[in-house]
């Protein structure tokens, strides 16, 4: 049925391309939390499509958001851990879209840390335009703050400067690092009380709710679209639900004891485990979140950071209403990753159990070709790296999938079934982690892979050690580890099929598409080139005519 919301095919549209760091995909009412409001998230859903199997590229940071940004798998941009730089000529959403008319830009986090050497190679200033893009991951900016603004005895965690703390300094909080002191901090008995501590998460932390960071950020999403032109995207992109597990009041004590859901977690995973599983549950995360102290105080928290994040959501869509431009605006809310909170005995992300790799996807198009779908789910095998697609067939350009290999979503938006993928991949780089030594792997051989083929998900771990393997019909929770039992062989087998064809895929020929080499063939033949030959008839006539003819003069010996 036609919506209000609709919009003609041919007006041009922007994208709102919202991500929440570390948002489950399953702590949202329309996702059927029990206890969490988000009528926002939820009415984005009620107008759209909302993608109950997305999973990202990678359950870490920085390297999930490299292949949101290029489109491409993690083994195919290198960018897999957190600060390792992306490499200077990965191409980016951004240069796709400006390809197509669009422009994109940056309000929040990235995480990219830029290939300072790349550039310094090949004299990119990053004060130029386009070293400057190179250095922002392909966005324009219009301001970035990755958010983890610690200090140490060594200094700052992040050597940028944080836009958000000197707003804070602007708002009279004094102190040298006002985000770790004030708005990721409580107070006790006139103390600091930092968010750093997992006991201080009940507290409300020592900031005014509007100078908070989700609010923050939404204030500079509105500052941009009140002056944007499009056709326009803008990544906007919030730190928070991450941690520290902190949040204002009245946010802090919205949620309680009674609201915490019993963690998913069972017995039997701790008997006799997967090494490098053992090695994670083994690990300081994990021991917190084995805790049920620790888990009561950080879980409504966890909460209250989601409600403040759709409340803000609220003050983005009634800008939209008020200046008629909801119509205009693709909306697309997601995360880079989920959180375990003690689930399956482990904290934060890193494994690929549905808590951490699994994500939330939720697509409103305003044009009338989606009113078909609205309100609707879909339970298609989604990859992160099918963003950069989407954006670029809605912007109107031409999908370069030579480059991108992720799918457009949009046939799914129109109610179309497209052909689709057998098995959603996932990868882990697991090298920079203290549990590579628990382990006993190599640097290169500490690595995991994920293959899920809706039903059967196969873990595959680099370095002689077994995979593992969770049939997810019978057992949703992934408790039963079926990676060495007999009778699942042939199981494993077609899913290390699927991951061998995946790893024979066409990644590094970036530089030429299909359609070019198709056009470029026998191109040479036409410039004289006709090597091989035996007496000319073996090509058309045409071919060989600059070859015939009476010579001018004769060199030749007599």
């Amino acid at each position: 049925m036609r919506t209000k919301h609709a919009a003609s095919k041919e007006a041009a549209i922007n994208i709102l391309f919202i991500m929440y760091d570390q948002l489950r995909f399953d702590y949202l009412s329309c996702a059927g939390h029990p206890h969490i409001h988000t009528p926002n998230f939820d009415r984005v859903a009620a107008m759209g499509v909302r993608f109950t199997n997305a999973y990202c590229q990678s359950p870490i940071c920085g390297a999930s958001r490299m292949s949101f940004y290029t489109g491409r798998y993690v083994s195919s941009h290198g960018s897999q851990w957190n600060g390792y730089p992306l490499r200077v000529g990965e191409q980016t959403m951004g240069d796709h879209l400006r390809a197509a008319g669009m422009e994109t830009w940056l309000i929040g986090k990235t995480h990219m840390k830029a290939d300072a050497e790349g550039m310094a190679r090949l004299g990119l200033s990053a004060d130029s335009i386009i070293g400057a893009r190179q250095a922002e991951c392909g966005f324009d900016v219009w301001v970035r703050d990755d958010g983890l603004w610690g200090e140490g005895p060594d200094g700052f965690y992040d050597e940028k400067r944080s836009p958000y703390n000197e707003y804070l300094k602007s708002q009279g909080y004094q102190a040298s690092n006002p985000w770790q002191d004030f708005a990721n901090a409580g107070i006790e008995n006139g103390q600091i009380a930092s968010g750093w501590m997992f006991d201080n998460a009940d507290k409300p932390a020592n900031v005014l709710e509007e100078h908070s960071e989700t609010p923050w950020l939404t204030t500079k999403t509105l500052e941009f679209m009140a002056q944007a032109k499009g056709p326009w995207c803008a990544h906007v992109s919030y730190i928070k639900p991450h941690w520290p597990y902190i949040v204002p009041a009245p946010y802090h004590a919205m949620y309680g004891l009674e609201h915490i859901l019993p963690a998913v977690r069972d017995e039997a995973e701790r008997e006799d485990p997967h090494p490098v599983y053992g090695a994670f549950m083994g690990n300081r995360i994990a021991a917190a979140f084995q805790q049920e102290d620790v888990r009561q105080k950080v879980i409504p928290a966890y909460m209250g950071l989601i409600k403040q994040c759709d409340d803000q959501l609220g003050r983005i869509l009634t800008h939209l209403e008020e200046t008629g431009t909801l119509d205009q605006t693709m909306i697309v809310l997601t995360s880079d990753h989920g959180d375990y909170l003690g689930d399956h005995w482990l904290g934060e992300k890193d494994l690929f159990h549905a808590p951490s790799v699994k994500i939330p996807m939720i697509i409103f198009d305003p044009r009338a070709e989606a009113d078909a779908t609205r309100g609707t789910t879909c339970d298609a095998l989604v990859e992160s790296i099918d963003l950069a697609p989407t954006f670029v067939e809605a912007a109107g350009g031409a999908v370069a999938d030579h480059i991108l290999e992720g799918r457009s979503l949009l046939p799914w938006l129109r109610g179309e079934v497209p052909e689709w993928r057998d098995a959603a991949i996932s990868e882990y780089d697991y090298s920079s982690t203290p549990m590579r030594d628990t382990v006993g792997v190599s640097i290169r051989d500490a690595r995991l892979f994920m293959v899920f083929d809706g039903r059967y998900k196969l873990i595959h771990a680099e370095g002689g050690l077994p995979s593992m393997l969770f049939d997810t019909h019978n057992d949703p929770h992934e408790f039963v580890d079926l990676g060495t039992c007999p009778e699942h062989e042939a199981v494993r087998t077609t899913l290390y099929d699927h991951l061998a064809r995946w790893g024979r895929r066409m990644s590094q020929r970036v530089t030429r598409s299909d359609a070019q080499i198709d056009a470029a063939r026998g191109s040479s033949a036409r410039r004289g080139i006709l090597p091989f030959l035996k007496d000319g008839s073996e090509v058309p006539e045409e071919l060989t005519a600059k070859f015939r003819g009476p010579a001018a003069r004769d060199y030749t010996p007599e």
